[in-house]
């Protein structure tokens, strides 16, 4: 389970803190933009584990499809096919185009893995029926877990989002200034 601690250092517990969209009105427009981005991340990071959960809930059930069936062929031998059944298949859950990449994307990988302690999915036919169960059980109540606090953290980017365009909309914030301010970054950072 992905909690959140309040007061705590991580970007979720920042992000997802109460009083970090209190008071949007009141915040400059460059402290609202590096709160919407450092949001954007957490949810591109907790989508990208979402991904590695979903990849792992369905080779167990490869695994459990492959022997209700008694089938011969390996689910090593299908894990092609079975990656892109999920991936070519239709969207689920509320996902947005995501331009970054994910910056804890081993740190996630490590988290997947360690989620079913002894459970080697590298050798998911040595499993008995029980750790299959167990493994799909324990997959599946993070995959909750890290959809809630994904939808939660897309709620503050959406409503940081709100706060920048209804700037826009009032003229208290201009394109001009956005094309200014960025050509200015894009000059010091080629300097």
């Amino acid at each position: 389970m992905i909690e959140v601690r309040p007061g705590g250092r991580r970007r979720i517990d920042r992000v997802l803190a109460a009083d970090y969209v209190r008071d949007l009105g009141g915040l400059p427009l460059g402290t609202l933009r590096e709160r919407r981005n450092e949001a954007a991340q957490e949810e591109t990071d907790l989508s990208y584990l979402r991904r590695l959960l979903h990849a792992r809930i369905d080779i167990v059930r490869a695994e459990q499809q492959r022997r209700s069936n008694g089938g011969a062929d390996s689910v090593v031998d299908q894990l092609a096919a079975i990656l892109a059944a999920n991936a070519l298949g239709p969207a689920t859950g509320s996902g947005r185009h995501q331009p970054l990449e994910p910056s804890r994307a081993g740190e996630h990988r490590r988290h997947a893995e360690a989620l079913v302690g002894d459970a080697d999915l590298s050798d998911v036919e040595a499993l008995s029926e029980e750790k299959l169960a167990e493994a799909l059980a324990t997959y599946r109540e993070q995959e909750v877990s890290v959809s809630t606090r994904r939808r939660e953290v897309q709620t503050v980017v959406d409503t940081i989002n709100a706060e920048i365009a209804g700037r826009y909309a009032q003229g208290t914030a201009s394109v001009d200034e956005l094309i200014s301010r960025e050509r200015g970054h894009e000059e010091g950072t080629s300097a």
